[in-house]
């Protein structure tokens, strides 16, 4: 297609994604223009779907049809963030937030609210959208998106990704366009820079700085790789742009090519996301005929195709040099830097490889400026960033905040605090390569370096949220378990070093440490972070380190005293029974699985500690708090 048609989709469409972004009377206007009367947006993300939201679609699109709708147009879309909601379902142009549907709750809204005249399901909401006073607050105001701001996740939860035309509308390939018709490389490359952006896969190494590194490297071949090797675990962000937005990344590799002088790319990603790789097969396949990949892009003269490559699930492969390797078709290890990549990279061949976030950024900064991005976040830390929350949260999801947001304002306001009245404990970011921040730092601003100083890191952006009971030994114990089942066994100091601080790990959390057990946990991190091959194993012991750092006393505590106070390591743990709280109802010794609990009814019961398993039902069982966890 040239450049007038591609505008021409634009215009098109415009209206029908624009009423998606903003609501009520405004988007009432902006509905007569689209032919719709409601638009209802339903997340096809992996999230909502292993909740089942494809049968919700399936109801919506049966009741519409027996109800005769034919302005209302139902739309599959990508992830919205708030996924402990999920299934999640929004009319437009109302902007009505429908939570935890089910195909029953889909039909009642079809049958009450998208007919004419229909009124909205207040009962079926979420919750948080509707005032005390039975007013229906507009979802961007409510505590969870109010202080996000969407860049990377612009358009996932807006647009049904596998419709290109929908992604045209809403903004992607704008900055394709602007670059192979007003923009030389080097102008690219310099707008990239001045953005001050930098990867959002970990490291945080400025982008334009390895892309102008990539340009001035020799040869007549070079390469573009997008890696979606996304391994970290808890983290989805690159999940969740690339089931909502394939495009934005197809578009910024294919300037990233015009940039460094390539005409190919290879997209790197897990293939345990069968949704995300299906959208980017539809995605690549519906560029291609519409002539924004392949040759004479746009009628412009430039070449530049891309082809996916399914990685098999090795955490090591998120290693740029490993994945590099992996896409040759070898065992993915890591390969000595430097050369680095963009000297010498895929096939020998200078090549930039970034992440998927680090290119869903790309096309904002393109059509706003650098200057405009490098006035989010902070002087350093520029942007925005996109965080998977998990753990002991309230709003579990995908958050996408200002560099410089707080934990705090990220903990208590955006993911609604700690279910059941708990206390805060700490946060672990970066995954297994990070650390834990403890309370204490709570007010921490959120960006590289302020991370870097409290011994954690941003990584790719994982926050898992811990509350009072968990044990950060055992969560150490938890990463290192799974770096030293990741770890390729090329280098030594990585291949033994993982296995022998686990052991150790093992070792304390079972009630057999020894003091002189943290001398050798620190003296073993230390060379294995100087002296291991790449970042698998220098940051292996990180999330030690930081607990070691910060909740030391913990470590001390199994090892002397032989007690957990989160009631996590069994080995440490024992059960008895308060005879002054028992009543002898005999609902423990019920349901003990070993017979490990003794005494007649109405009598104080006993547990033998010899036969007791310490599996906690008889603690769970108990109605009068009678059993006491020690």
């Amino acid at each position: 297609m040239t450049i007038k048609e591609i505008d021409n989709i634009r215009s098109k469409k415009k209206a029908l994604i624009d009423v998606r972004r903003v609501v009520r009377e405004q988007g009432e206007k902006l509905a007569k223009q689209t032919g719709y009367r409601k638009q209802v947006l339903v997340c096809g993300g992996t999230g909502c779907t292993s909740s089942h939201s494809m049968k919700v679609i399936e109801q919506l699109e049966k009741s519409v049809k027996e109800l005769k709708l034919d302005d209302v147009l139902i739309v599959k879309t990508g992830c919205f963030g708030l996924c402990s909601l999920g299934p999640i379902m929004i009319v437009y142009p109302e902007g009505a937030f429908y939570a935890q549907m089910t195909p029953e709750h889909a039909k009642t809204v079809a049958e009450t609210h998208l007919v004419k005249g229909g009124s909205i399901v207040k009962e079926l909401l979420y919750q948080g959208t509707v005032a005390e006073d039975g007013t229906i607050i507009p979802f961007a105001e409510t505590p969870f998106y109010k202080k996000q701001m969407r860049i990377a996740l612009r358009n996932c939860g807006v647009i049904a990704p596998e419709d290109i035309e929908e992604a045209i509308a809403a903004g992607d390939y704008t900055a394709l366009e602007k670059v192979l018709t007003s923009m030389s490389p080097d102008d690219v490359i310099n707008e990239v820079s001045a953005s001050g952006l930098r990867g959002r896969g970990g490291a945080g190494f400025p982008t334009g700085r390895k892309w102008s590194f990539a340009k001035a490297s020799q040869g007549d071949v070079k390469y573009v790789v997008c890696n979606a090797d996304e391994g970290d675990p808890g983290a989805f962000m690159d999940r969740s742009v690339l089931e909502g937005d394939p495009h934005c990344v197809l578009e910024a590799m294919t300037i990233a090519g015009y940039a460094i002088g390539a005409h190919q790319g290879y997209i790197y990603v897990r293939a345990e996301y069968p949704v995300a790789v299906h959208r980017l097969q539809i995605a690549i396949r519906q560029a291609r005929e519409y002539g924004l990949l392949g040759k004479n892009i746009l009628g412009q003269g430039f070449d530049f195709d891309i082809e996916i490559r399914l990685g098999a699930g090795a955490f090591v492969c998120g290693e740029e040099t490993a994945l590099l390797t992996s896409i040759e078709g070898h065992r993915g290890e890591p390969r000595p830097r430097p050369p680095f990549p963009a000297v010498k990279g895929l096939f020998d061949k200078p090549t930039i490889i970034n992440n998927v976030e680090t290119w869903a950024n790309i096309n904002p900064i393109i059509v706003n400026g650098a200057a405009w991005f490098a006035r989010i976040g902070t002087r350093t830390s520029a942007g925005t960033k996109v965080f998977a929350l998990g753990g002991k949260i309230t709003n579990v999801g995908l958050v996408e905040v200002p560099m410089g947001t707080t934990l705090r304002e990220i903990v208590e306001e955006i993911g609604g605090g700690i279910p059941g009245g708990k206390k805060f404990k700490a946060a672990q970011t970066g995954g297994p390569s990070g650390g834990c921040i403890p309370a204490e730092c709570i007010d921490t601003p959120i960006d590289y370096d302020s991370l870097l100083a409290i011994g954690s890191m941003m990584g790719s952006g994982g926050m898992i949220i811990l509350d009072e009971n968990d044990c950060m030994v055992d969560i150490s114990k938890f990463y290192l378990e799974f770096t030293a089942d990741e770890s390729c066994g090329k280098c030594t100091p990585c291949r033994i070093g993982t296995k022998r601080l686990l052991q150790l790990l093992t070792k304390i959390t079972e009630g057999k440490g020894e003091p002189e057990d943290l001398v050798k946990i620190e003296e073993l991190a230390s060379h294995m972070k100087q002296s291991s091959l790449c970042a698998l194993g220098q940051s292996a012991p990180n999330p030690i380190l930081s607990t070691l750092r910060y909740f030391r006393q913990e470590y001390v505590d199994h090892i002397e005293k032989k007690h957990c106070a989160g009631g996590v390591c069994k080995a440490l743990l024992t059960y008895s029974i308060d005879p002054e709280k028992c009543r002898g109802c005999t609902l423990c010794a019920r349901n003990c699985p070993t017979h490990a609990i003794t005494g007649k009814v109405r009598e104080a019961h006993v547990i033998d500690k010899d036969i007791c398993i310490k599996c906690g039902l008889c603690l769970a069982n108990c109605k009068f708090g009678a059993v006491v966890r020690n």
